[in-house]
């Protein structure tokens, strides 16, 4: 698998990583044997970034990632991020003492010295008009604590905002094809800064890869259940923000332009990989196969023209309205 430039941080990373939400919880139960699984078959497919949370399983997910690592010796970029602890989640909470609290926590989980990256976990958008938020992060560069500091967002205005600061090397974001609207603006003004993007939620929650119908039950403890309407938090993060009706008939469409052998899931990761200023997509699963079948979507061939523009016309159809100017 080819790796990709990381922004300025000197990493190299694989054009796939794993998202590692689902080894902590609110995906339904995983166990410690299921997590060590998951990350071995990622990490022996070639995959060299981990993306987890402090509050992934409240902390679960990265004390998983310590265990699996201890027991190997492979090169990876381990990124996590911090600041949904606080209750309430405010911009005011966002100073020195609780974020060197939330990173000295990861550092424990982790097990290590210093943290490769740290990224505000989606904060409130004042977080974005306050250096002294960034200075702080800055301090704890110059301690020792972390190696480089990025974002995650949910938004496309706090993407552009937080790229203003010299410090934040990497934006993480939603982005696949039925949230097209980051390939716009911010994706030309993160390749001019060589800002790294690290896109999450690429198969919206399971509907792009082909396998919900609307018989389809979930878990009571997997967000895909309980944060359908945004209950417990942005409802961006599950399907996308896309009705599930919708996104169902999205799929659909989807898939008449599917080569044979591939599935909706390859197919979708390697649009995003289309896209230059793509650093890494991380799909999360804590299934071997799937994640296997994820790392085999970086070598499949570009798409057509003909697949690109089905792609525009199903957005266009199914999701913008939903999504293009709330996201």
């Amino acid at each position: 698998m080819d790796s990709r430039p990381l922004g300025t941080t000197g990493f190299d990373v694989s054009e796939i990583g794993l998202g590692t939400w689902q080894l902590g919880g609110d995906w339904g139960s995983v166990s410690d044997e299921e997590a060590a699984n998951a990350i071995d078959a990622a990490l022996d497919a070639g995959i060299t970034f981990l993306d987890t949370a402090d509050v992934y399983g409240d902390g679960d997910s990265e004390r998983r990632i310590k265990s699996a690592l201890e027991e190997r010796d492979d090169d990876v970029v381990v990124a996590t991020k911090a600041g949904r602890r606080l209750d309430p989640h405010e911009a005011d909470r966002y100073t020195h003492e609780n974020l060197e609290r939330f990173v000295d926590r990861s550092r424990e989980n982790l097990g290590v010295d210093s943290l490769d990256l740290v990224q505000l976990h989606c904060p409130p958008r004042d977080v974005y008009y306050r250096p002294e938020v960034f200075d702080a992060l800055d301090d704890l560069k110059d301690a020792g604590k972390i190696d480089h500091y990025g974002v995650s967002v949910e938004k496309v205005e706090d993407a552009l905002k937080a790229i203003e600061y010299d410090g934040v090397e990497t934006v993480q974001i939603i982005f696949n094809p039925l949230r097209q609207r980051p390939a716009e603006l911010f994706f030309r003004e993160a390749q001019r800064r060589n800002v790294g993007v690290i896109v999450r939620v690429p198969l919206a929650s399971g509907l792009l890869t082909g396998a919900l119908s609307a018989e389809t039950e979930f878990p009571e403890n997997d967000h895909r259940n309980y944060n359908r309407h945004g209950e417990a938090f942005d409802v961006g993060e599950t399907f996308a923000g896309i009705p599930f009706e919708d996104g169902l008939a999205a799929a659909e469409s989807l898939e008449s332009v599917v080569p044979d052998g591939v599935s909706l899931a390859q197919f979708t990761l390697r649009w995003i990989l289309s896209f230059d200023a793509v650093s890494t997509v991380i799909p999360g699963s804590k299934t071997p196969s799937h994640i296997r079948d994820n790392v085999a979507a970086a070598s499949l061939p570009p798409l057509s023209a003909e697949q690109f523009h089905h792609v525009e016309d199903v957005y266009d159809t199914y999701a913008r309205e939903h999504v293009h100017h709330r996201w």
